[in-house]
């Protein structure tokens, strides 16, 4: 949700002046274009293919996944063109300028028919929902939706997530049920080190620190020198709660308190708190400090990218990280490098702190809203929607993301085991990220059930995919309830653009004091009783009282 209101910040306050200036004839031209969107049906019966019998064009605005080589004379592309009997025009829009593009094109009333991979946000979807301009996809759903409707029926939560406060559904989304993504903010741990030293794998908070400064003090990696990094993070765009997986803070703060995945906030039977003012937090910035006092957590973990990062655990010659918070080893590491350290580091399970705490961030749901728009531009609405419902067959699946059967994956063969252990239905020889022009990758709306992705067999050995599998099954036990993590969100555009202040003060303070204390830089025994006040003087009261009315105007009608 933080990585929500980073994304749509720009946009709030673009838009709401936009808003603001909307004349009574731009809203009798929106009738009229959605008006007109009704006209009688063209397309073929449900589930069928192609599409229409007379080629029909549709205009999409697609956010460029930079290693598709191009989209217009992609392989997918003009397979299924073929199958559906619809031609795409593209406007091609860079990622780094998805937002600036939609914003103009918003505001401009000049839409395609399609909106596909632009990050369109939960906000903008109320905004321009409510105009008119992004179509209601309900009944749309109700009278073609055939791959939708099955989502529905598999995956309820889907459509929960799906659905604005006035019950329309504005977009489709990508679904990817990845369980390892599901408890990502992960500790890493060099196992070499933990052998030599002849330590086992720490439990709780303590025996993480005795083991940290056995890594600082007993030279593991055996070069006579005093240059191991014991433990190192890194940050994304310079900020703390945005960064993920790599900051020190999502793991190491869950042995006193749970951290939510993205907002740092409480839900407790429906009730909405921060983290970041409570007793629990102080101690666990109490106990960080201390490992960065002792030498034990490097002071880049404040300023580096995961680049940098990257660069320790890559080390030339001999190894001198001892521990990373990551995703995963890929992050701090050469994924299938020739130094073999990614497969070296192991998962270490949630830790105990001294009260008992030992949490697993958890964030079940799998759905990315705002993937496919369709807007009152197009002239056949039934078309954009049946051409956008198939891509969640599993078929149109396999061939939009990974390409070619027998070519870039296979079905997998007898004795082939997938990631979960069981048979496996599939293997993939795909080089993901390389620059290629046989399919879309994720730019279109997908279904990746959790069977589908463990189903999964892969060429490498060791397989990132089954480390990943296996350490997560160590997190899954201290997981929170369902109900006690906070969902995914509408806001209207007064709260985001209220939000927008807000968050930025408030949260761009705590990622400030979070460093600061840690680093002894403020005192945190003298200056926490300051930190809250000046909190209090952000109003963070409205805050979370934002946040619960967007969560009461979905959940408690």
């Amino acid at each position: 949700m933080g990585r929500f209101m980073a994304v749509c910040l720009s946009f709030v306050l673009c838009s709401s002046l936009f808003l603001i200036g909307c004349s009574q004839d731009q809203s009798k031209e929106t009738v009229k274009k959605s008006e007109d969107a009704t006209q009688e049906s063209i397309v073929t019966d449900p589930g069928t293919f192609p599409i229409v019998k007379d080629k029909v064009t549709l205009r999409v605005m697609v956010g460029a996944l930079p290693f598709i080589e191009n989209y217009e004379t992609n392989e997918f592309t003009k397979w299924y063109e073929e199958k559906t009997n619809v031609h795409i025009e593209w406007e091609i829009v860079p990622l780094k300028s998805i937002q600036e593009k939609l914003n103009i094109a918003l505001n401009s009333g000049d839409y395609p028919d399609i909106i596909m991979n632009m990050e369109v946000s939960p906000t903008q979807m109320m905004i321009y929902g409510n105009q008119g301009v992004f179509l209601p996809l309900n009944d749309l759903i109700e009278k073609y939706g055939v791959e939708t409707k099955k989502m529905f029926e598999q995956m309820p939560m889907v459509k929960d997530a799906l659905a604005a406060p006035d019950g329309n559904i504005y977009s489709l989304p990508d679904v990817n049920d990845c369980y390892h993504c599901t408890m990502q903010y992960k500790m890493w741990i060099y196992q070499p080190w933990l052998d030599k030293l002849r330590l086992k794998m720490p439990a709780t908070t303590e025996e993480f620190y005795q083991v940290l400064k056995a890594f600082k003090e007993q030279d593991p990696n055996g070069n006579g020198k005093a240059d191991e990094i014991p433990l190192a993070g890194a940050t994304v765009n310079g900020g703390i709660i945005n960064a993920g997986a790599d900051t020190i803070e999502k793991f190491l703060m869950n042995p006193f308190i749970y951290n939510d995945y993205y907002t740092r906030m409480l839900l407790n039977e429906g009730e909405i708190d921060v983290v970041f003012n409570k007793p629990e937090w102080k101690e666990g910035l109490s106990y960080l400090h201390k490992l960065y006092a002792e030498g034990l957590l490097a002071p880049e973990s404040f300023t580096q990218d995961i680049a940098q990062l990257k660069q320790m655990g890559e080390n030339p010659n001999v190894p001198i990280l001892g521990a990373a918070p990551a995703k995963y080893t890929g992050r701090f590491t050469e994924l299938l490098g020739e130094s073999g350290r990614w497969a070296d580091y192991k998962a270490v399970p949630p830790l105990k702190g001294p009260n008992g705490a030992q949490y697993a961030t958890y964030y079940p749901d799998p759905t990315r809203p705002g993937k496919l728009i369709i807007t009152n531009a197009t002239k056949h609405p039934d078309v954009a929607f049946r051409w956008a419902d198939a891509f969640f067959s599993e078929e149109i699946t396999l061939l939009s993301n990974y390409g070619r059967e027998d070519q870039e994956w296979r079905r997998g063969k007898e004795g082939e085991i997938g990631i979960n252990g069981e048979p496996a239905k599939y293997v993939d020889n795909n080089a993901y990220g390389k620059a290629q022009n046989i399919h879309w990758s994720s730019t279109a709306p997908y279904l990746k059930t959790n069977d589908f992705r463990l189903s999964w067999a892969s060429v490498h050995q060791p397989d990132n995919e089954v480390i990943l599998y296996e350490a997560t099954k160590q997190y899954e036990q201290y997981t929170p309830e369902v109900s006690q993590v906070l969902p995914k969100l509408f806001f209207t555009d007064e709260q985001s653009s209220e939000l927008a202040d807000l968050e930025m003060t408030i949260n761009g303070y705590v990622d400030q004091m979070f460093a600061r204390f840690i680093t002894g830089d403020a005192n945190l025994e003298k200056e926490w009783d300051t930190y809250l006040d000046t909190l209090q003087g952000m109003n963070v009261n409205r805050y979370i009282e934002i946040y619960q009315e967007a969560y009461d105007a979905k959940y408690k009608k």
